[in-house]
């Protein structure tokens, strides 16, 4: 009798050990929504590195250096772009496929990712499952304060946006593979190879990777404009996020319509990309080794194609160390930078730059408000902007200065290296491919935490707020 019993308490047992996974795992993620991204994050690294270090990942069919494959691991899953081996031949076909599978899961987000399974299996999406996903899209939600429900995406409209999410990832992926196919068949490309290159460029396009499947990467296409423009409109919907796109394909026609978020992002992004072109036009007009050998159409086109792959893209039609010094710091610039918030490009995102150019102009005019577009920011975001800045800054200056301590590079090199992947690019003068292995860990470090995002970082750290029941005297220091 009392076997059976134990038989028959068994799986009322296991269904409550369950449950009481289930409940922690709850508690854990509502709770603390930036750490459980960066757990899932590395858990995710984790898992490729080994996938990596199969031996049917390789084309030589012995296992990968476990440096490389933490390496690959990082810059897939951040789709960053910097590799320290060659990705079309030291990579089989199933190697290539675990590449293709990690960027997808990695440009969604590992939370919006966890949600968008969880409304799938569901059905429906509960208030902490919106919360959750709601902090991967807005990060000031990640510090439990305030946040007005006039923001890009509203609490309500969550399971809109992870709909939305999916459905772009497939839509303009398959779009822009569709427009690639084609011109492939065009250039000679046999059927089948052409069918996977198309997929796999447009993934590494939307995604904001900038690998290529082919061995000599877009030299066979860098003169077809219609390829690279392709590529660039792949990036360019990748790179302004994911509330962008939800926002734009309800209210395309109506900007007037459209939320501050949006507007700032749209705005500044195209601001970026015409004036880092126009820079590269002045500084780069003239060199033989990139544009100096080209027509004005054909430079002004290079241009704009280098401005916005330097946002995030990762894709080059030349050589990065041919350009000019200047130029390279321009390109660091526009690296730091990076996308759009919730997007699959990194750096410290386009509207932290228009929070603090704002900031900026409403200090020098004495007003107490910034505004932009008839709308009042709160100066909790002002801070946070600065916070952004301040946490970006340092990891990219640690790191600097670590790698230039471990390879003795000139500073230009590892300056541009570090923050391509800070800003997960993938952007490299040639120095990634020469690291040493410690040095590759510490950039694949560097890739990881421009991936998670600053605010997350610094969100995860505090874990939440604390309340004071007291202030401190007020004094103020000279600044300035």
């Amino acid at each position: 009798m009392a076997l059976k019993g134990d038989l028959h308490r068994s799986p009322i047992a296991h269904r409550y050990f369950w449950e009481r996974v289930r409940d922690a795992v709850n508690d854990f993620t509502g709770s603390s929504p930036s750490r459980f991204a960066i757990l899932v994050f590395t858990f995710l690294i984790l898992v490729f590195t080994l996938l990596f270090s199969l031996p049917i990942a390789t084309n030589s069919g012995e296992r990968a250096e476990l440096a490389d494959a933490f390496f690959t691991a990082v810059s897939v899953i951040c789709v960053t772009g910097l590799a320290t081996v060659d990705m079309a031949s030291h990579w089989s076909l199933v190697g290539h496929i675990f590449v293709y599978i990690g960027v997808q899961i990695g440009a969604v987000g590992v939370l919006t990712l966890a949600s968008i399974l969880g409304l799938v299996i569901s059905r429906r999406l509960g208030l902490r499952a919106k919360l959750i996903a709601a902090s991967d899209s807005n990060p000031l939600r990640a510090h439990h304060g305030p946040v007005s429900e006039s923001q890009a995406v509203r609490l309500g409209e969550v399971g809109n946006l992870l709909v939305t999410v999916a459905l772009s990832l497939v839509v303009i992926e398959a779009g822009v593979a569709a427009l690639l196919f084609p011109r492939m068949l065009i250039d000679g490309i046999p059927l089948w190879d052409a069918i996977w290159n198309s997929f796999y460029y447009s993934a590494m396009a939307f995604t904001n990777t900038g690998f290529t499947p082919n061995a000599e990467g877009l030299a066979r296409f860098e003169n077809d404009y219609w390829f690279l423009s392709i590529l660039m409109i792949g990036v360019f919907l990748g790179a302004v996020g994911f509330p962008v796109i939800y926002a734009l394909q309800k209210q395309l026609l109506k900007p007037r319509l459209w939320s501050l978020h949006v507007k700032l992002t749209v705005v500044t992004t195209v601001l970026l990309l015409f004036m880092g072109a126009l820079a590269f036009i002045i500084l780069e007009y003239n060199n033989p080794k990139t544009f100096g050998t080209l027509n004005a159409s054909d430079t002004i086109f290079q241009s704009l194609f280098l401005s916005m792959m330097t946002r995030s893209g990762g894709f080059a039609t030349i050589d990065i160390p041919d350009l000019n010094g200047s130029s390279l710091l321009v390109a660091d610039m526009l690296m730091f930078i990076g996308g759009g918030s919730a997007s699959t490009g990194g750096g410290i995102k386009v509207t932290t730059l228009a929070v603090l150019f704002l900031s900026a102009v409403a200090e020098a005019k004495g007003n107490p408000d910034m505004e932009a577009f008839g709308r009042r920011i709160p100066g909790d975001v002002s801070r946070v902007a600065v916070s952004v800045v301040l946490w970006g800054a340092t990891i990219v200056a640690v790191s600097t200065v670590t790698l230039l301590h471990i390879t003795k590079a000139s500073l230009d090199y590892v300056l541009f290296d570090v923050i391509s992947a800070f800003g997960t690019v993938g952007l490299s003068t040639g120095l990634t491919g020469d690291l040493p292995e410690s040095g590759k860990y510490v950039l694949g470090l560097t890739m990881l935490l421009g991936r998670v995002g600053t605010v997350t970082l610094a969100a995860a750290v505090a874990a939440s707020q604390t309340s004071k029941l007291f202030r401190r005297p007020e004094e103020r220091p000279i600044v300035g």
